[in-house]
């Protein structure tokens, strides 16, 4: 059977997927599509086309189980792989107990639907980051940063929902590309920033990550200060 990944070279979303892929140890085969900086994700790969129709977007999976199965949306994606690959044998990256998974999918989908839309503002604000606008964008980011930083002091634990879930691969993914933006972590989160020093660290965030950043670098882009090895 083959698990194929659709990804890009800049793709938050698909890194994410990639990552839990890899912390699972899932036998895939990663599909990088077209990407130029003139014509971002132009043209479609016809795969994406086929799954995802109306956004046309990656990540993508598509895997050859019972007859097919096809698949977009990071979360719902992750979901699949945990169905399709449980414990013990491979890394669960959504917590067994009830309360700790709904904990995580919350904070799995406070990452992508209240901070990171805060970063999208940023992207087309780099020319003026003195702006109303963008110190908005970079103040409510500072205060989720805030937020995190209580939650990780009032459980005394070393993620965000306890034991190492989706949850923090989708908001580790969601500040790298806050910092590359601006909004960068400071040390008025210090338990925050240990615990983006603990998720970097591992393997398979790395294998995603550093290719990333190579990319970036030879585009003449800005590479967080954390990630500049």
């Amino acid at each position: 059977m083959t698990t194929h990944i659709y990804s890009g070279p800049l793709s938050m979303f698909g890194a994410k997927v990639e990552i839990a892929a890899r912390e699972k140890g899932v036998p895939f085969e990663l599909v990088m599509v077209p990407f130029t900086t003139d014509d971002a994700y132009e043209p479609k790969h016809p795969e994406v086309l086929r799954v995802n129709p109306v956004k046309q977007q990656v990540p993508v999976l598509t895997d050859d189980i019972d007859g097919g199965v096809a698949l977009f949306d990071s979360t719902q994606i992750s979901e699949y792989l945990e169905d399709r690959y449980p414990g013990p044998e491979s890394l669960a990256l959504w917590p067994a107990g009830i309360a700790e998974r709904a904990r995580a999918r919350q904070l799995e989908q406070k990452s992508d639907e209240v901070f990171f839309p805060n970063v999208i503002r940023l992207f087309g604000l780099q020319h003026d980051m003195k702006s109303a606008p963008a110190v908005a964008a970079c103040a409510a980011c500072a205060r989720f940063y805030e937020e995190l930083e209580g939650l990780l002091a009032s459980r005394e634990c070393e993620y965000l929902a306890g034991p190492y879930s989706f949850a923090d691969i989708a908001f580790y993914m969601a500040h790298v590309f806050a910092d590359r933006k601006g909004a960068g972590m400071t040390g008025a989160t210090p338990r925050l920033v240990a615990w983006r020093d603990r998720v970097g660290a591992r393997p398979a965030v790395r294998a995603v990550v550093d290719p990333m950043m190579r990319f970036l670098a030879s585009q003449g882009r800005g590479v967080p200060a954390f990630l500049q090895r």
